[in-house]
């Protein structure tokens, strides 16, 4: 049984240094997450089981830590700041894969996160003839010329591709090319640069799932449209602590005892979103062994949660906590906890509730040794 040739040595470039603030994301699209990963990491995952490396990624000014925690564990991945203009990024990733020279390249925006290894072949080998490849698919829709807001004359579609990326080039010159490249006009893809470097692109077959994700729909459409997670703590009692509860201080003869300062209330709020979005718990974000947490605030645990939920393309929906205690009595505290989380959560203060319930003096909290609390967060795609 024949062995297939060795792959020549590839590397890659993924384009990961705009804002895509068309998407409707409160991160720049790349770093959003997208079937339960930062849109970047699909495509690195991708190539570096192609067995492609290094993998350079091309990133925005101040996005090193997004781009560090989207890409943690993916070997042969290392950052550069991109540029003014995608052309420009290309160029300053291609610039640092020169220690290594390698063969080939392939230049894929994050955008497209699913990336099939049939893809990566049919380029390759693509290579063997050509100095570029690209992938493309047919226009399948009739196309006119547009004459301001009336339809002109038709344009032949099967003239016509759609290109999509990742494409594909010997290394040396295409960073040739993109050093020659003038800028006297806006670059759309590699492959024009090539083209005006005088390379010859050749097109091989591309795939409908590298789709582009570029408007919100693009993101919401693959969420759930409702999830929902549950909290529970419990803190003991204990003299010489405040007592917080709901994000309020209030005036007891005795507080909770924990690392923070134990509102058993909010920790289990915070539970119930990261639930929600199969996130972990608040231990597993906040170690009570990791001494920076000793005595802070629990606002902060919340907050983080809220973000979470966010990157994750989920909205606070609403909110329903229970604290259960014998005492202090809550009634009194009902309205400025319901105000202080609304503000927390970013949600209408109609969005959540805070009950009580005692246990009839049966258990731990019957006994005043601690008070628990539980909740249920739902959460609403964006």
């Amino acid at each position: 049984m024949n062995e297939a040739p060795p792959l020549p040595r590839t590397a890659a470039v993924i384009v990961a240094a705009g804002q895509g603030l068309r998407a409707g994301q409160p991160v720049p699209k790349q770093f959003a997450q997208w079937r339960g990963k930062p849109v970047v990491r699909h495509s690195a995952e991708a190539l570096a089981a192609a067995g492609i490396a290094p993998i350079v990624v091309a990133i925005p000014e101040g996005g090193e830590e997004l781009a560090q925690q989207a890409l943690a564990g993916i070997a042969g991945v290392r950052l550069v700041i991109g540029g003014a203009t995608r052309q420009e990024s290309v160029r300053k990733a291609l610039e640092a894969l020169e220690g290594e020279a390698p063969a080939l390249v392939l230049i894929h925006d994050a955008a497209r996160p699913h990336l099939p290894g049939a893809v990566i072949e049919r380029l390759i080998a693509a290579l063997a003839q050509h100095p570029g490849a690209i992938p493309v698919l047919p226009v399948v829709d009739s196309l006119t010329e547009a004459s301001g807001d009336f339809m002109g004359q038709p344009a032949n579609r099967e003239a016509l591709r759609r290109v999509q990326t990742p494409q594909a080039f010997r290394y040396a010159e295409i960073l040739a090319a993109h050093r020659t490249w003038t800028g006297a006009l806006m670059a759309g893809d590699d492959a024009q640069v090539a083209q005006a470097a005088g390379l010859l692109v050749a097109l091989v077959e591309g795939d409908e799932k590298l789709h582009k994700l570029t408007f919100a729909g693009d993101f919401s459409a693959d969420l759930p449209p409702v999830r929902i997670g549950t909290g529970y703590d419990v803190h003991r009692l204990a003299d010489g602590e405040e007592l917080w509860l709901g994000g309020v201080r209030i005036d007891h003869p005795r507080g909770l005892a924990g690392h923070s300062d134990a509102d058993v209330a909010v920790h289990a709020l915070v539970d119930a979103i990261l639930g929600a979005i199969g996130a972990g718990d608040i231990g597993s974000h906040f170690p009570p062994s990791d001494p920076q947490w000793k005595g802070a605030s629990s606002d902060r645990f919340l907050a983080h949660a809220v973000k979470l939920a966010a990157e994750a393309g989920y909205r606070i929906g609403n909110v329903d906590l229970t604290i259960i205690c014998e005492a202090p009595k809550i009634g009194p505290h009902r309205e400025a906890m319901r105000a202080r989380l609304a503000d927390l959560l970013g949600s209408p203060l109609a969005a959540v509730s805070v009950k009580a319930t005692t246990t009839e003096r049966l258990g731990f909290t019957g006994r005043g040794e601690g008070i628990a609390a539980q909740a249920v967060a739902t959460l609403l795609a964006n």
